[in-house]
């Protein structure tokens, strides 16, 4: 059952079409990653769904109520984390959790159960009346997911929930994001810029200059590359590019000095390769991930929004809780 509804979106800005026409369902319950590359359309269409912009046409809906004509409910049907903590850090967990309760405005007679139930979930419960300023960034970035799930929202919003943490910590948070579905019956609306984090969606959609390219699930998104991906560095690219183009009728880019082709059977196809071009200095063979995806359908790496995008994304979190204070 669908708990996000995007129809026939479009927004304008002084003549710039930053969503054009685009159209998507979020099922209750899953996990969606929406994806795209540097000024997509991502953050513009993020802002409508959060009631921060209004559509010039087109229709978006959260938990049934419209996110243009029905704002108040639709601010209560939601949570948000963003990049950059917004913790006070000279608070304790808990001082920062009870604050977001007044904020929305949570019962007093629920408001100590709630902060419990979410300082244990994340396991923090210990440190529930140390100062945030002493956390580590894996352990803030917990908290917010907490402060963000305090208030029983149906859709949590999470922008880059692991940006400039180590390896070993964001996997860590990933450990109880993918458990909200289940355990807290919580929808995640997700944006990331590591491709790997995306594998855990039940659904993505990838957005380039305004349009919606695809929307289906990790699986069978790779699927549609065809087969495994071949890299390929040689002496002279530009003649290797031709002479496999020519031979195999592979179609073939290049890509940070190697050339990348995409084959039914990798292991059969890189001895025949080999044999039929000169100075190869190394191939290498790759089973298609999101990120060969993104890159067939945009021809851009994904990458850290430009700060002009991340700048409205920012304000995106000052206006909401302007909005419930």
């Amino acid at each position: 059952m669908p708990i996000i509804k995007v129809e026939n979106l479009v927004k304008r800005f002084n003549g710039l079409t930053a969503v054009n026409d685009i159209s998507f369902e979020v099922d209750k319950g899953t996990i969606f990653g929406f994806l795209g590359p540097n000024g997509a359309g991502k953050t513009t269409t993020i802002n409508i769904l959060c009631t921060l912009l209004s559509p010039t046409s087109g229709n978006a809906s959260i938990a049934g109520h419209d996110c243009k004509t029905e704002s108040s409910d639709v601010r209560r049907s939601i949570g948000i984390v963003f990049q950059d903590t917004t913790l006070d850090k000279d608070l304790t967990a808990y001082e920062n959790l009870m604050f977001h309760s007044y904020l929305y405005n949570v019962k007093r007679s629920e408001m100590k159960e709630r902060i419990h139930d979410v300082l244990h979930f994340i396991g923090m419960y210990e440190r529930k009346n140390d100062l945030v300023k002493k956390f580590s960034g894996g352990m803030k970035r917990r908290l917010e997911v907490a402060r963000g799930m305090l208030h029983r929202p149906g859709v949590l919003f999470l922008d880059e929930p692991t940006l400039g943490l180590d390896p070993q910590t964001r996997a860590n948070l990933w450990e109880f994001i993918v458990e909200l579905p289940q355990k807290h019956n919580v929808t995640v609306f997700m944006t990331t810029h590591y491709m790997e984090e995306a594998e855990v969606c039940d659904r993505i959609a990838i957005i380039d200059n305004g349009r919606l390219i695809a929307v289906d699930t990790p699986d069978d998104l790779k699927k549609t590359l065809g087969g495994d991906v071949i890299y390929i560095k040689s002496s002279d690219n530009k003649k290797a590019r031709s002479e496999i183009e020519k031979m195999f009728g592979l179609e073939v880019s290049e890509k940070d000095g190697e050339l990348f082709m995409t084959c039914s059977m990798g292991d059969s196809c890189i001895p025949e390769i080999i044999r039929s071009i000169s100075d190869v200095q190394s191939v290498r063979l790759q089973r298609p991930t999101l990120n060969d995806v993104f890159l067939k359908m945009t021809g851009k790496d994904i990458r850290e929004e430009e700060m002009s995008e991340g700048d409205v994304f920012k304000e995106t979190i000052r206006s909401h809780r302007r909005r419930f204070g």
